[in-house]
């Protein structure tokens, strides 16, 4: 039977046209994540006082580690985040509308890590979650640092849409080139036993500050400096998570076509 060209390009442009749609919808919704993430943490540092570099490194290295344990260790961070809404509904049940942040997040943190640590008693684990995290952890940093050497050189404010688009595409491309070896380094170096306990926590302790937000907005008994807090947080989210729907989407596009194939790495988390 003869080799059909016309009918294998149209099956291979097809392939092509998928596979740049699967990275534009996962990167979209990722970027989304990190962005809101992002904003939310970063203006919070600036209201805590915070100046200079630090707000934006920080911010940038711990919304990219949260979001890629989301993207990348799904199951653990589910567990976490269940055990971050059980933990903050209890809280506030007991305790009532005096919502401290440190309190709710330091209680949601460790009923993570119980339920992470009952999760890797019952499946057998690896070291791979936590080596996934902390490379989001690397990658953000990173992208933190070169966006703020940028913005030194450019001495202008930029809005926070731009911020997000731009720390969300820089520690999308680190970490795409960073991933394969430094998450072989962790799955050999790391011990399995902390990995899902430990990402758990973060990801309970995430939640928990969500709910801690989301709470306080309907609460009316607040002292001036979380009021602004929170007035600020708000109204920096939107933008953020719009920001990272560009930065994401446009990344992820990028790197479909220069070869970084999203198919390829979900089989290996398989």
């Amino acid at each position: 039977m003869p080799f059909n060209i016309a009918g294998y390009s149209i099956m291979q442009s097809k392939d092509r046209f998928t596979a740049i749609i699967l990275a534009l919808l996962v990167w979209g919704f990722a970027g989304a994540l990190f962005g809101a993430l992002f904003a939310g943490l970063h203006q919070i540092l600036l209201v805590l006082g915070l100046t200079g570099w630090l707000p934006l490194i920080v911010a940038t290295a711990a919304a990219s580690m949260t979001t890629t344990a989301f993207y990348s260790a799904m199951p653990v961070a589910l567990v976490g985040s269940m055990a971050g809404v059980l933990a903050s509904i209890g809280y506030l049940v007991v305790i009532g509308q005096d919502i401290d942040l440190l309190m709710i997040a330091s209680l949601a943190a460790g009923a993570g890590v119980v339920a992470g640590a009952f999760y890797s008693w019952m499946v057998t684990g690896s070291s791979r979650p936590l080596a996934e995290t902390l490379t989001g952890l690397i990658s953000g940093s990173l992208a933190g640092g070169v966006l703020s050497l940028l913005l030194w050189f450019l001495d202008e404010p930029v809005s926070v849409f731009v911020l997000a688009a731009g720390v969300v595409a820089l520690a999308g491309v680190f970490f795409e080139i960073f991933e394969h070896w430094l998450v072989k380094l962790g799955v050999a170096w790391l011990p399995g036993v902390v990995s899902a306990p430990l990402v758990a926590g973060l990801i309970a302790a995430v939640v928990a500050g969500s709910i801690w937000i989301l709470g306080n907005t309907t609460t009316t008994v607040l002292d001036m400096r979380t009021q602004e807090v929170i007035t600020h947080v708000l109204n920096d989210i939107p933008p953020g998570l719009l920001g990272g729907v560009l930065g994401g989407a446009i990344t992820g596009i990028m790197l479909e076509i220069f070869g970084f194939r999203l198919e390829e790495q979900i089989e290996d988390q398989m």
